[in-house]
């Protein structure tokens, strides 16, 4: 995979599958291939990393989804969504900022904030992915 999807359970999550939860967490396995998609076209369409941070984020968010850009290259870009904490954070490295000015990834967060608002975790996050790679253009 070109992108990296880490997911961590919580029972506050609050979008998700409908229905029976999966013990390998609250995605079914379309839903996992979906954004495996999304991912890897991402990546591969711009040259950048595209990462999704999908659980908990500790106050303040800004910061923990920081910390956790920091295991990631200078090329990458973070969204990390706290469902439960309706949290959503984009974070750009130097390179990938010169790419995506904030105004693409406003406009990202507000597409990603909508699906998310009816329930689509999963389409919004595609949504989203989809958004910033076209603001980042090819390679």
């Amino acid at each position: 995979m070109s992108g990296d999807l880490e997911i961590r359970t919580t029972s506050e999550l609050q979008y998700g599958p409908q229905g029976q939860r999966h013990r390998e967490g609250p995605f079914t396995p379309s839903q996992l291939a979906r954004l495996d998609e999304a991912l890897t076209l991402s990546s591969r369409e711009t040259g950048l990393h595209f990462s999704v941070y999908v659980g908990e984020l500790r106050p303040p968010a800004r910061a923990h989804a920081e910390a956790l850009f920091e295991r990631l290259t200078d090329d990458s870009v973070l969204i990390a969504v706290a469902p439960g904490q309706r949290t959503l954070q984009i974070v750009t490295g130097p390179v990938s900022a010169k790419r995506l000015p904030n105004r693409a990834c406003a406009l990202a967060a507000l597409a990603m904030r909508a699906s998310f608002a009816n329930g689509d975790l999963v389409g919004g996050i595609a949504t989203g992915l989809r958004m910033l790679a076209d603001a980042a253009g090819s390679r």
